[in-house]
């Protein structure tokens, strides 16, 4: 007698599918898919994630360019009204500078004038000095000679200082320089020329550091009654 195969030790139950079953191959596919499911959602999930970053970026970028712009735009109005300020303040020092140096040559000139004026006497008593003596022998040309010596050296000295004496005979008379002593009635020069300097003036540059004391001329009565004399003083409180 054949004894019949044990089916139950062939096809147990409780025993793993074969490995190429079709139960095994429907699970592997499902799991497949799942995986790749998932890869692809979490890929999406990813570039929206990355959108929105760049989004976000780009926002904060464009921000952070504007903040910047307003910051340029504040520091040059800053600079343009320090240049302003700048060219404000280099007017004012040129200005202050030029009117202290003018302020400082006058205090200077006035200062020198002062000073000259002094001296101008010394020099008006060598002048006459000069006129008035006259040396009747040897020793007294020695001493005539050694004074006058001294007052060139003073006349060399105040040229230098910018003083130069005026000449004012044979000129129409100018009271900016001249202040009129005597009048004198001639025929000989035009009325109103200076005749003769009583008292030398000078100047010192420009200005007149001392008038020059002077005799006009003035034109001969017709009459020939009136009574003229050669030269006459004239008032202070009349004009010429």
């Amino acid at each position: 007698m054949i004894a019949e195969p044990n089916n139950s030790v062939i096809f147990d139950e409780n025993q793993e599918s074969f490995p190429n079953s079709p139960e095994s191959l429907t699970t592997e596919s499902e799991a497949t898919v799942t995986d790749e499911a998932k890869t692809v959602t979490n890929q999406a999930a990813s570039s929206e994630e990355f959108s929105l970053l760049g989004g976000m970026t780009i926002d904060a970028l464009q921000e952070e360019i504007d903040t910047l712009k307003q910051q340029l735009e504040e520091q040059t109005q800053q600079v343009d009204a320090y240049k302003k300020l700048y060219i404000t303040l280099a007017a004012e020092f040129d200005n202050f500078r030029k009117r202290t140096a003018k302020e400082k040559e006058e205090l200077e000139t006035k200062i020198k004038g002062k000073t000259l004026m002094e001296i101008l006497g010394v020099v008006d008593n060598f002048e006459r000095a000069r006129t008035q003596i006259k040396p009747a022998n040897d020793g007294e040309m020695g001493i005539h000679k050694s004074y006058q010596g001294v007052y060139k050296i003073l006349v060399e000295s105040l040229k230098r200082l910018g003083v130069s004496p005026m000449r004012p005979e044979g000129q129409p008379f100018d009271p900016t320089y001249h202040e009129a002593m005597m009048r004198e009635y001639t025929d000989e020069h035009p009325e109103g020329t200076v005749v003769e300097q009583l008292v030398r003036g000078y100047t010192l540059g420009e200005d007149v550091l001392r008038h020059a004391l002077v005799k006009v001329a003035a034109p001969k009565e017709t009459d020939p009654n009136a009574d003229q004399s050669e030269s006459s003083y004239i008032p202070s409180q009349e004009l010429v």
